[in-house]
This record gives C-alpha cells, sequence and structure tokens, in this order.
C-alpha cells in the first residue's frame, strides 16, 4: 500500500467520528457572491455540498449574490443610490434583483450540486411561502442635530417568519435545497434580504445543528489580531461592547447570535476562501473559523 492511500485511509479514519455526528443533521450553509464568481471555486463548492449530502448531512444553501446584482445594474444603466453606507432598493432595481438572485444566480449554484451528483433544487423565500417578510427600518442620528431619523430603504425587508414546511419536504426526498433571499410581505410585497439574514432565520426555524456562514475573513479576530476558534454569545456581545468586534463583523455575528438564541447548536464564520473549507470545519477537529455557541 503507497504513502498516499495510507494517508487517505487516516483521513477517513478521522472523519469517522464527525461523520457519525453529523448524520441525518441539518447544516445550513451561506454561500457569498464573491465566491460565486470564480467558476472553479464554485464547482468545488457544489462538490463539497454534493458530498455533504452522499454522506448523510442534511445541507441547505442559502446564497447572495451581490457582485452579480452590481454586474447586472452596470449592463442595464440602472444607477445604485446609498443611505448611510447601505444600497435603497426601488422598484426598478428590486425587479433586477429579484431577477439576477432568484434567476442565474440561484440556478448556477443548484447546476454546480447537482453536477456534482446531489439533487439540487433552486428555490425563492417567495416558494411555498418559505420567508414572510416585512419593511426594514433603520434610524440613524443625524450629526447636526443629533435628532433621531429613520432611514427609508425602500423595498429592503427582513424576515417576519419562516415556514420550513417546503425544505423539510425537500431533505426528506434527499434533495439540496439552494434559496435565494427574497421574501413577500403579507400583502405581497416582494422584499430584497440581507443572505446572511436570511441564514440565519432558516437555520433557526429548522434547528440546524450548524449555521456555516462562508465569507471573506478568517474569522472573529481578537484584540491581538488572532483568529479566535470558538466563543460563547456572552463572549461575543462583550467584544461588541469593548469596540475590537466592529465594523462589518457585527451584522455577521449578530446573525449568529440571532440563530443560536433560536436553538442552532452552534453558528461559525468560516473563510470561505479556504478551499473545501465546509468539509475542514464540520469533519476536522481543528475547524476553520469562529464557532459560536450558547
Amino acid at each position: 500500500m503507497t504513502d498516499d492511500a495510507l494517508d487517505q485511509m487516516a483521513i477517513l479514519a478521522g472523519a469517522l467520528p464527525f461523520l457519525k455526528r453529523y448524520d441525518d443533521q441539518i447544516v445550513v450553509v451561506k454561500y457569498g457572491g464573491h465566491a460565486m464568481g470564480e467558476e472553479e471555486t464554485a464547482l468545488r463548492f457544489g462538490r463539497d455540498i454534493a458530498l455533504l449530502e452522499q454522506v448523510g448531512v442534511n445541507p441547505v444553501v442559502v446564497h447572495g449574490g451581490g457582485p452579480q446584482i452590481n454586474a447586472m445594474l452596470k449592463r442595464l444603466g440602472v444607477k445604485s443610490s446609498f443611505v448611510q453606507g447601505l444600497r435603497v432598493t426601488d422598484e426598478e432595481m428590486l425587479d433586477v434583483v429579484e431577477m439576477v438572485l432568484a434567476g442565474p444566480v440561484n440556478k448556477q449554484v443548484a447546476s454546480a450540486i447537482t453536477r456534482a451528483g446531489a439533487i439540487a433544487v433552486g428555490i425563492s423565500g417567495k416558494d411555498g411561502g418559505l420567508i414572510q417578510a416585512r419593511k426594514l427600518t433603520r434610524t440613524y442620528r443625524d450629526p447636526d442635530s443629533h435628532i433621531e431619523r429613520v432611514l427609508d430603504l425602500g423595498f429592503v425587508g427582513e424576515p417576519e417568519r419562516v415556514d420550513p414546511r417546503v425544505l423539510q419536504l425537500l431533505i426528506g426526498a434527499d434533495i439540496v435545497p439552494v434559496v435565494a433571499p427574497v421574501g413577500v410581505g403579507a400583502d405581497g410585497q416582494t422584499y430584497n434580504i440581507n443572505a446572511d439574514t436570511v441564514a440565519g432565520a432558516i437555520a433557526g426555524a429548522l434547528g440546524a445543528e450548524r449555521l456555516l456562514m462562508l465569507t471573506d475573513v478568517r474569522g472573529v479576530l481578537g484584540p491581538d489580531g488572532q483568529l479566535i476558534p470558538e466563543m460563547t454569545v456572552a463572549e461575543v456581545k462583550a467584544g461588541i461592547e469593548a469596540g475590537w468586534i466592529s465594523a462589518g463583523m457585527i451584522p455577521k455575528v449578530e446573525t449568529c447570535i440571532y440563530a443560536v438564541e433560536r436553538g442552532v447548536k452552534g453558528a461559525v464564520i468560516v473563510d470561505g476562501r479556504v478551499p473545501h473549507a465546509v468539509l475542514l470545519e464540520l469533519f476536522t477537529g481543528t475547524g476553520a473559523g469562529t464557532l459560536i455557541r450558547a
């Protein structure tokens, strides 16, 4: 037997306890738009998700698509407007967002997983009443008058209720759901929703074993700049209060906290640029990011 074969056997033997741990468990994976821009990266992600399904895990994928939306807006000559760093989604832009997210991006992700040997079906949060949404309201303090004002972001929403039955039906049929982050209000209005927020809400509604947030950073870095492998919700809140968890990391950890407080066993911020980051996180003892737990 060659050294390569022995190494492969050692890897399989080491993964066995983790395979047993996640057998028949739900794992929600948030897949970012930047990673989808590279064809080989997308195909590798598809193979990893297909492998999860084939070894008995029940993956659910929620994807973003910011770069793809930006490219389509530029192509169509639709200008983006921002308020306090947040993009306003007017009616014209909403049509583009839904077309891109629920159309080519959604189908490309599902296709990559299906090509790798699993069956994946792309849906949006509007299908089967999966995500009932409401208009997202944000406030800010005017720097001149110090008066608190309301930001009107147009048709940007947040999940109000998640009905997981359509996902449960797909999972029960050994089909990988691939969800585009678009929801619908009680009045039938479509809303564009942040993909991180949708992933957290779905993970909570399904009682997932893990929520994996694939992003373009290593995870949560401590005051010394070193990666923190594991944190409790209380420690994360203390880090935000102290100021060393800041800026773009705050919404990510807040999504993790939301999911954990709703029954998800653990939420992990993972560097999606690392090859096979999902498999490293689930099937090795070292993981690939920062695990947040109760």
